[in-house]
């Protein structure tokens, strides 16, 4: 999550969904920031207390975090934004990701359909942190309740289209964003699944799929 005093807006930052691209075309407003020094400080001394405040948030905090510790007036008067990603292309950048960083997790599953049959089985034992990708993107965005708290919802499909937008809503000039972790090593995301596996991402992630709009083939 990034938050910008001067800028006046809150970027959610969903794993895998080209969040590092949009944080590095945007570090630079931070150092521009002449309360970006404060914030900076005064979250360190809140680590030593205790009594974390909301001048910085952890990278993939849930915006909720930040309405529970911001004062409500400045919350509701924030920018607020983040870009989400079709759920069975997440699937596959999931895979690959792991694959690469975590190669012991990967020892006993042999290719991508038995990591989506692993992955979402209801009956594997609890691992404190697979991926963040197991979890529904849309609960980032929304409060308690369910409401959608967010003010625009970019694409990943359409990223420098809707960074754009961004730049335009925040008063910046748009500028191009990075290729920071850019994907070398996979084909086209349906290629990867058979009938089975589709079905398990379309029920497992259906409230992302229907919220956030999305299908497994765009195309059609």
């Amino acid at each position: 999550m990034l938050l910008s005093a001067k800028h006046n807006f809150l970027f959610v930052h969903i794993a895998k969904t080209g969040g590092t691209s949009v944080r590095a075309a945007l570090n630079a407003l931070r150092w521009r920031d002449p309360l970006y020094l404060p914030q900076f400080i005064c979250s360190k001394l809140s680590h030593f207390t205790g009594h974390r405040i909301g001048s910085k948030f952890p990278r993939h905090a849930r915006i909720i975090a930040a309405q529970e510790m911001l004062p409500a007036e400045y919350f509701e008067g924030l920018f607020k934004f983040a870009f989400v990603r079709n759920p069975w292309d997440l699937q596959v950048s999931s895979y690959h990701h792991i694959r690469r960083e975590r190669p012991q997790v990967m020892e006993h599953i042999e290719d991508f359909p038995a990591f989506i049959r692993w992955k979402l089985d209801p009956q594997r034992p609890y691992q404190y942190h697979v991926d963040t990708s197991i979890q529904l993107q849309s609960d980032y965005l929304v409060d308690l309740h369910g409401n959608m708290l967010i003010d625009f919802i970019g694409h990943y499909e359409n990223l420098q289209a809707d960074f754009d937008t961004v730049c335009q809503r925040i008063g910046i000039a748009p500028r191009p964003l990075p290729h920071k972790r850019q994907a070398r090593d996979r084909k086209d995301y349906r290629s990867y699944y058979d009938d089975t596996t589709a079905e398990l991402v379309a029920d497992y992630f259906r409230t992302d799929i229907e919220r956030l709009g999305y299908r497994f083939d765009p195309d059609i």
